[in-house]
């Protein structure tokens, strides 16, 4: 069975062929640009918008996620606006570092145990009938400075209990623990049974 995935990304497409192991689909392979608004309330609502839309272009089960970093002391922001808090000019991955500082500004001065924070991705399988869902959530706390190169968006100010943030491991030692990788087993174990 093939199924399409709404991502370019290299490291999302190598992710969730590893763990899914199906025959997986780029966007890049079907050249398709779909540019899906990003308009719901919820994750799972933007996931299964893009699943959906894309499913009525390539007619190919298709899965689609969406993420971001919920911060507790701010109830959950900027959650669902995790790359577009900034506005929607500032959403590219190129901006993350100016995201990041704001978020690091914000939150300067603030305990430890009041920068909690949980990373969620839900990934949305359609296959033109029906969806299944996965949710995957890391927690961890904003860390008071960028560190790291790994990673990208918001890695170099995820901080792990044990003090590093996700840019400073490996790539193998974040696909382990990644919010992604837990939502994607979920989702595994509902499309196989």
């Amino acid at each position: 069975m093939k199924i399409v995935v709404a991502s370019a990304n290299e490291g999302k497409v190598k992710e969730i062929k590893e763990i899914l192991q199906k025959e997986i689909i780029t966007i890049n392979e079907i050249k398709n640009t779909i540019k899906v608004i990003e308009d719901g309330k919820t994750f799972e609502e933007n996931a299964k918008k893009k699943a959906k839309e894309l499913y009525h272009i390539v007619k190919i089960p298709c899965i689609a996620d969406d993420s971001g970093i919920c911060i507790r002391e701010y109830q959950n922001w900027p959650g669902i606006k995790t790359a577009r808090f900034l506005g929607e000019e500032k959403a590219g991955n190129q901006y993350a570092r100016q995201r990041n500082e704001f978020i690091l500004n914000k939150m300067q001065g603030l305990e430890r145990k009041r920068r909690k924070v949980d990373n969620i991705t839900v990934i949305a399988y359609y296959d033109g009938k029906s969806f299944q869902i996965g949710t995957g959530i890391l927690s961890g706390y904003i860390a008071t400075t960028c560190r790291g190169k790994n990673g990208f968006g918001f890695d170099e100010i995820f901080e792990l209990e044990d003090g590093r943030t996700l840019a400073q491991l490996k790539p193998e030692e974040k696909n382990v623990i990644s919010s992604r990788k837990k939502a994607l087993e979920e989702l595994k174990r509902k499309i196989i049974q």
